[in-house]
């Protein structure tokens, strides 16, 4: 059962009309928000600049085995016993693929004053795109079937995209889709499901050659279990109801099952090759969109 949840309303299913027009009403603000939180960390985060194929010179480096021999300098070369290659800076837009958690549980927040755990995952997730698509890079959504772009009207279409997959999507996990070899994901849940179902779908992508970053969106009460006296815990999922006659009683132990799935979740992550981030729905997104976006240029590379 997921941690302090309780059962939460079921999306209706709507007229393909009917619902495009409530999607127009919601997703101005959406985005109007993730334009203004991306605005704010712009200024913080530097260049994704990188190796690979270019115009720009970057650098020179020294001769491997395997390398083309086009990219020989010979005019470097002649000033040094040694052969030296030119390096210049990746042009060509590298792919990134985001999935944030659809299922119900994602849907749930423990006071009225905090977002939903799903409404903060799609913010970053647009906001992250903004930065992206600001350096040059094109986004889409894994499982989508959408070839990745950077155009204009972008993000209003990957908006949509989340709305349609919300409507479909009640798998707590990625999905298990081939992504180009050295692209980059960004996976936003709660990641609260059975860590060995979390690790096959995680080395499915990493098989692939890819890396990114793994982000846990947690609301604050799931990580401090506030409660007190008797409660009864309904879960988001079929995973019925659980009553406690003293929430007290279990706290401590709650929070240590609690740390050790995260310990156990951040060493999946590892060897997949991801960075695994933490979020909770109280705190301010810049924070994590500023983390996630240098997360994502430390694994930039050849």
């Amino acid at each position: 059962m997921t941690p302090a949840q309780r059962a939460a309303p079921r999306r209706s299913v709507l007229p393909a009309r009917q619902r495009a027009e409530q999607l127009g009403g919601t997703l101005p603000p959406l985005l109007l928000h993730a334009e203004r939180v991306a605005a704010t960390v712009a200024q913080g985060v530097h260049g994704r600049r990188r190796v690979g194929q270019g115009e720009t010179f970057w650098q020179y480096r020294e001769y491997q085995p395997g390398d083309p021999t086009p990219r020989i300098d010979w005019r470097r070369s002649a000033k040094s016993d040694r052969v030296f290659v030119r390096e210049t800076e990746w042009e060509a837009a590298q792919s990134v693929w985001f999935w944030r958690d659809g299922s119900p549980s994602m849907a749930w927040r423990s006071a009225e004053s905090l977002p939903t755990k799903r409404e903060r995952a799609e913010l970053l997730t647009l906001a992250l795109m903004v930065l992206m698509i600001r350096a040059g890079e094109h986004v889409s959504l894994l499982g989508s079937g959408v070839t990745p772009r950077a155009g204009q009207g972008t993000l209003g279409r990957m908006a949509m995209l989340l709305d349609e997959q919300g409507a479909q999507d009640a798998d707590s996990l990625p999905p298990a889709v081939p992504v180009p070899r050295h692209g980059q994901v960004v996976l936003l849940g709660d990641f609260l499901a059975p860590l060995d179902s979390v690790a096959q779908r995680l080395h499915a992508l990493a098989a692939g050659g890819v890396q990114g970053c793994l982000v846990q969106v947690l609301d604050p009460a799931e990580e401090d279990l506030p409660y007190d006296g008797r409660v009864r815990f309904e879960g988001t999922e079929g995973e019925g109801a659980w009553l406690l006659s003293r929430v007290a009683d279990v706290r401590g132990s709650y929070r240590q099952r609690l740390n050790a799935h995260m310990e156990q979740l951040q060493a999946i992550a590892r060897h997949a090759g991801c960075r695994l981030l933490r979020h909770r729905t109280d705190r301010r997104p810049e924070s994590a969109l500023l983390a996630i976006y240098n997360a994502l240029s430390a694994h930039t590379g050849p």
